[in-house]
């Protein structure tokens, strides 16, 4: 027992010191390839093998020809552990320049895709992580080219939109100051009604600067949507008598709804404008909202005769106008946008789907808590 003892320690202090010494020839050549590092690794454990067999051999007084026999097969086990562990790192490297190439390639705005051949779980791993981060990427870099689009198509449509009130406004100027105005009263009139508009459309990319922004105030208080809506008719029917439009809300609930009063009134008034302005005269628009399972639904529907189905994904996109029929005589097309976002912002979405005869826009919000 004594001597199986002994041949421990001492086995285990010449291992032990060449643990140590791989320990510190890993720390230097930590930055270096895969294939150095496994071959140092292999070498330790052969090396240690072969100081704790010295190490008995000379506590032991074993006789030379039993120690050479030791040494010459621990020699041809670390010939073939070298061989292993060199070809293991190649391999391994191989691989791994393989994954760095393909990362390249995304990186530079292509896609990836992961090698071919087999690699080690980690490898797998990896690749299926730069795979799933390369689909993200494709997906923002799509946003960004689609909203890179929407801002020069807002940009083009909103200088043309400003350019024709402020040559108006500039004509009827002139014509005041120069004293060639036939009636005045009916200029000073007009004028007047150009600034409201360009107030309105400056008011509109103030809102829809502070949603893309994230910095939309939002004060929610209880509030019943039969009310929002009562307020919101009453604030379009000047406008759907001007059109010869029915304005139709008989199909509304006394539902709560936790919201900002001030906003959730902006999302009414932008939805009925936009029914109103797009549906024929003796046309109506009907105003509806209930509870579903999926919270409080409110639902506007026009009979604007439909909406293409290759631009029904586009109609909250800003500045988004439709086609050269559904154009409205005033607006940029801002209306559409500051309701989604207003409605995101309070947690809801907006969608918008064609039935017969014009097409039904819906706005779900959360239902406020009993």
């Amino acid at each position: 027992m004594r001597d199986t003892l002994l041949i421990a320690v001492y086995a285990f202090a010449g291992a032990a010191a060449t643990g140590l010494a791989g320990a510190a020839v890993l720390r230097l050549i930590r930055r270096r390839s895969l294939t150095a590092s496994l071959a140092v690794v292999s070498a330790v454990g052969i090396v240690a093998m072969l100081a704790g067999t010295l190490a008995v051999a000379w506590a032991m007084f074993l006789n030379s020809h039993d120690l050479t026999v030791v040494t010459t097969v621990v020699a041809m086990a670390a010939v073939v552990s070298m061989a292993t562990a060199l070809l293991l790192g190649r391999w391994v490297v191989a691989r791994s320049r393989e994954l760095v190439v393909a990362a390249r390639s995304f990186g530079d705005g292509g896609s990836f895709a992961a090698p071919d051949g087999p690699t080690t779980a980690e490898l797998q791993s990896l690749s299926r992580e730069l795979a799933a981060t390369s689909a993200r990427l494709a997906e923002s870099r799509e946003r960004e080219r689609a909203l890179e689009t929407s801002r020069r198509e807002l940009v083009a449509w909103i200088s043309h939109d400003l350019r024709t009130p402020l040559a108006g406004l500039r004509a009827m100027s002139e014509a005041l100051e120069d004293g060639v105005a036939a009636d005045p009263d009916r200029y000073l009139k007009q004028m007047r009604t150009e600034v409201e508009r360009l107030n309105d459309m400056v008011g509109d990319l103030f809102e829809l600067s502070r949603i893309h922004a994230g910095t939309l105030p939002l004060t929610p208080t209880r509030l019943s949507l039969y009310d929002l809506v009562g307020d919101a008719l009453a604030g379009a029917d000047p406008l759907a008598r001007e059109h010869g439009v029915r304005l139709v809300g008989g199909r509304v609930e006394q539902v709560p709804v936790e919201v900002d009063g001030k906003e959730m009134s902006r999302v009414l008034g932008n939805l009925l404008v936009n029914a109103i302005r797009r549906t024929p005269a003796d046309g109506t628009v009907a105003i509806a909202a209930e509870r579903t399972a999926e919270g409080v639904v409110l639902s506007v529907t026009d009979a604007c005769g439909g909406i293409p189905e290759e631009d029904l994904p586009r109609v909250f996109d800003t500045g988004w106008r439709g086609t050269h029929a559904r154009t409205p005589p005033a607006g940029a097309g801002l209306g559409l946008a500051i309701v989604r976002g207003i409605v995101e912002a309070h947690q809801g979405r907006a969608t918008v789907r064609n039935i017969p005869g014009g097409c039904r826009f819906e706005v779900v919000l959360p239902a406020a808590a009993s």
